[in-house]
């Protein structure tokens, strides 16, 4: 084995991407290793460590990273040692897997007001939570830290020959890399999101203490199905037997599915819609004050409350019953976690908003949004910089895009992104035939000439500050992961 140097380090990274599937590397059907036999094979090479893991497992079609990241900060803040699995990453391979030591010092006592997030104008690099927008290498202000690059060198390199034998794919390497981590840091819990589906998914191998789903929504068809209910029998996958399961929003049709999969197994199911939290009281000062600004956030909220009522309960989690730590905890989830691309305001000058909602159900709620913040006053018009992936349902995102929104279509470094030119010509068309102008629609090759164009469209039309109106266009980048991923990372190059 070379020794560990930053080049070697990128140079495995590099590696994992490119010689075991990746949805990054190859179509989505070619990475998703559905079944558990090659997980748990790779589980007894490693010692089996997701065994000596307490675990909360976390599946949804939407909210799902930010349930996870609310409850990881919710614990640490009640005096656990927490592990946080997620995917994918913003910028930072690392950022998938995060450990946070106990922050319960740290949080500020309820008592005392907290201050509501009021933005301001920020350097190019952070956001605006006061976060920088790279990865970071130590504790964050909250005690968050990254995996090390060390130790995701050391392990590629120590079981390479294992994930070469047992045909590995890099989602599969990726959460045995996680399990091991958070066992050799001794975790007292760790928060484990679902990559895809759950039932076959490969963190399913763990006997959590509680399982989630946070929605269900029509996405990854071809490997789910076609159907909200198949769906949902895919993420009630995760269901264990006497395991306590929560799902946060149901639907007419996935409700029967949830209760027949919860039958079968034999566990508790409480539907957090049908229950008030004893905190829900709380939610509106919850919601007001929370650095996740995104109005999705109020049924992940009522999730994450749900979760905190049933956890309580058990003798490892007492310290939940802390309502003053849960609460502040929630409030500053984006800063204690470093969690990135969630409603996102990357600049205020200009006006940047980055999410990576994606399917029809994620970019529906957020087009309200962006169209209420237009009516109310917060920005001049909006400006889309939008990128989507082939496989993806555009013919049901194109009537949710606001139809005064300027757009500026562009395709992120990644073999499964719609081409610009194709979807520029179909947006048009659609436009064309429901009566919508044509004439603000745009297309850039890149997405470094995609906001560069923004940002210039911004200026030019920027308002005059009077007693009524922002004075700036908002800019819109979403649409993909890997578009905001390298948005993030643009803006900081620009110096906007």
């Amino acid at each position: 084995m070379e020794p560990f140097s930053k080049k070697n380090y990128h140079k495995k990274i590099e590696a994992i991407f490119t010689r075991f599937p990746s949805v990054q590397k190859v179509p989505f059907k070619d990475a998703y290793k559905p079944g558990l036999e090659n997980m748990l094979r790779f589980e007894e090479v490693l010692g089996n460590p997701h065994d000596r893991l307490r675990t909360i497992h976390v599946a949804g079609t939407n909210g799902k990273g930010s349930v996870a990241n609310m409850l990881a900060s919710v614990l640490a803040a009640c005096g656990l040692k927490v592990g946080l699995y997620t995917s994918p990453h913003i910028v930072d391979f690392r950022e998938r897997m995060r450990v946070v030591e106990p922050v319960a010092e740290l949080v500020k006592p309820v008592a005392e007001p907290v201050e509501a997030y009021r933005p301001t104008k920020i350097a190019s690099t952070g956001s605006a939570t006061g976060r920088p927008l790279n990865a970071v290498e130590g504790p964050s202000s909250g005690g968050m830290r990254l995996v090390s690059e060390e130790y995701v060198y050391d392990f590629l390199c120590r079981y390479e020959a294992d994930m070469d034998a047992l045909s590995l794919s890099f989602f599969e390497i990726t959460t045995g890399m996680a399990f091991k981590w958070f066992a050799d840091q001794k975790v007292d819990v760790a928060v484990i999101e679902v990559g895809l589906g759950g039932r076959l998914d490969s963190t399913n191998v763990i006997t959590p203490d509680l399982s989630i789903v946070t929605s269900i929504a029509l996405d990854h068809c071809a490997l789910l199905g076609n159907t909200l209910e198949a769906i949902a029998g895919e993420k009630a996958g995760i269901f264990k037997k006497g395991v306590p399961a929560l799902v946060g929003e149901y639907l007419p049709q996935t409700r029967p599915v949830f209760e027949t999969k919860a039958a079968e197994v034999g566990c508790p199911l409480t539907f957090a819609q049908d229950v008030e939290p004893s905190l829900w009281s709380r939610s509106e000062e919850i919601l007001r004050n929370m650095d996740l600004r995104g109005k999705y956030q109020r049924k992940n909220l009522r999730t994450v409350l749900a979760a905190v009522d049933i956890l309580k309960n058990m003798p490892e989690y007492s310290g939940l019953s802390d309502s003053s730590a849960v609460v502040t905890a929630i409030v500053r989830t984006a800063s204690i976690m470093g969690f990135h691309g969630r409603w996102e305001r990357l600049s205020l000058q200009p006006f940047i908003i980055a999410d990576i909602g994606h399917n029809p159900a994620a970019l529906k709620e957020n087009f309200a949004q962006l169209e209420s913040m237009v009516e109310e006053g917060e920005c001049s018009s909006l400006i889309l910089v939008y990128a989507i992936m082939a496989d993806k349902d555009l013919d049901g995102i194109m009537p949710l895009i606001p139809a005064d929104a300027t757009c500026i279509f562009t395709n992120p470094e990644i073999h499964r992104a719609l081409p610009e030119k194709e979807l520029t010509e179909r947006y048009r068309a659609f436009c064309s035939e429901n009566g919508r102008p044509v004439n603000r629609i745009y297309d850039a090759p890149n997405v470094r000439k995609a906001l560069s164009m923004a940002i210039n469209l911004a200026r030019e039309t920027s308002l005059k500050p009077d007693n009524s109106r922002f004075c700036f266009p908002l800019i819109y980048v979403g649409g993909s992961t890997y578009l905001v991923s390298e948005a993030v990372q643009i803006l900081k190059s620009l110096q906007v």
